[in-house]
């Protein structure tokens, strides 16, 4: 079906609305990573306590997904959406405030598990108004505004904290989440979509049928397996590095802004991959091209060299991630919400394990071997994943039953 101007300008619109909340969801998520010595000084706790600010954000992240997706598939994403940046924006706001490393710990859980209403949701949104043919491109493109939050949320709150504070740094975030609910609003007057009420029997039944599909269970063991290996690395960047002699902190996290320039080049290259590639064998050369890029880890003394290499894993990353997440939004559009929730739960449950089983790996075998391990794993996963992605398709096996 060809889109009219209309249908182009609305998609477009669609997605620039979602950019900016999840814009705001991932800077949100990622301010405090490198204020954690600034944050402990000023409040009088231990380093080693405020780092744990990342799993207090994490964890309520990934835990409050199968509760949300259902709600938004009964009761309407862009209702849900509303009332999780509102909710994020205080808690980002009220956190500027704490007065102690209790209270903020308590704020972070609330900020994790408001911005965990963002962007599945988004997605999900984005699968019930773009069509299959035009939604991993449209995806794609929402992808950008989520990277470019990571990247700005940890390369430029350590910066801006020498001007504004830590305290200054969570009042723009929740300015940030402020203009995205503004955003959400606007968008909401003039969005029409389908709303009912909250069943707990309909929801589970959902989850039961998803959870009976292989094709979704493929899908949430895939970004599971990614999730560890890819993002289990980053925490021991600088640990490699330091081992090298060749940087610290600082340069490890500009090394690791590398993964997120390949994101970009991503989003850059999308067209043209899945017209040379197609889905399945782009799928299978991300995963090679990211196992590479690990390997290359096993060697590399330079944080230059190290950012290629993050980049080159970038790329490869979202070669993968963003068809399963594609993927995801067709597997159930009565229940895109769940699907999309649940997904986002394995993956950030993948990336929590990930660094855990990383370090274990570099104190027990070693990081050579650690490191081949995780290669190795994304290096199947990819290829087995595109494969299994096309034995799966409805619409292939649909094809296949009607020739018979």
């Amino acid at each position: 079906m060809t889109q009219t101007s209309d249908d182009q300008r609305a998609i477009a619109l669609t997605i620039a609305i979602f950019a900016i909340a999840g814009f705001a969801s991932t800077f949100s998520s990622r301010i405090a990573d490198p204020l954690v010595p600034t944050i402990a000084s000023d409040l009088g706790a231990s380093v080693k306590t405020i780092a744990l600010l990342a799993t207090a954000f994490a964890l309520p992240y990934a835990l409050i997904q199968p509760i949300l997706g259902p709600i938004g598939d009964a009761v309407g994403k862009l209702a849900v959406m509303r009332v999780c940046v509102a909710l994020l924006a205080l808690a980002l706001l009220a956190s500027a405030f704490a007065p102690d490393e209790t209270t903020l710990f308590v704020l972070r859980v609330i900020a994790g598990a408001a911005a965990g209403g963002v962007i599945p949701l988004a997605l999900a949104a984005i699968g019930d108004r773009v069509g299959m043919e035009g939604r991993q491109v449209a995806i794609s493109r929402f992808l950008v505004a989520i990277i470019l939050g990571q990247l700005a949320g940890s390369s430029l709150s350590g910066a801006l904290a020498l001007w504004i504070g830590w305290r200054g740094v969570f009042v723009l975030a929740a300015i940030l989440a402020a203009g995205a609910l503004a955003a959400v609003l606007v968008f909401a007057r003039r969005a029409t979509e389908a709303k009912g009420t909250f069943d707990l029997g309909i929801a589970k039944a959902r989850y039961r049928a998803l959870l009976a599909m292989p094709r979704a269970r493929a899908l949430f063991a895939f970004v599971f397996v990614e999730a560890a290996a890819l993002f289990g690395l980053f925490p021991f960047a600088a640990v490699l590095l330091e081992r090298r002699d060749a940087g610290g902190s600082a340069e490890a996290g500009l090394a690791i802004a590398g993964f997120a320039i390949g994101g970009l080049l991503y989003s850059a290259l999308v067209r043209t991959l899945l017209r040379f590639l197609g889905m399945p064998r782009m799928v299978g050369a991300g995963g090679i091209l990211a196992a590479l890029a690990i390997l290359a880890l096993v060697v590399v003394a330079d944080w230059r060299l190290m950012a290629a290499a993050f980049l080159a894993m970038g790329l490869g990353f979202y070669m993968m991630h963003n068809s399963f997440q594609t993927a995801v939004t067709e597997l159930a559009a009565e229940a895109r919400g769940s699907a999309t929730a649940l997904h986002a739960c394995f993956f950030f449950l993948g990336g929590a394990l990930g660094p855990a089983l990383i370090g274990a790996g570099f104190a027990l075998i070693g990081e050579g071997a650690t490191l081949a391990l995780a290669a190795a794993a994304i290096a199947c996963l990819g290829p087995v994943a595109g494969m299994i992605l096309v034995r799966t398709d409805p619409a292939r096996r649909a094809d296949t039953a009607r020739s018979r």
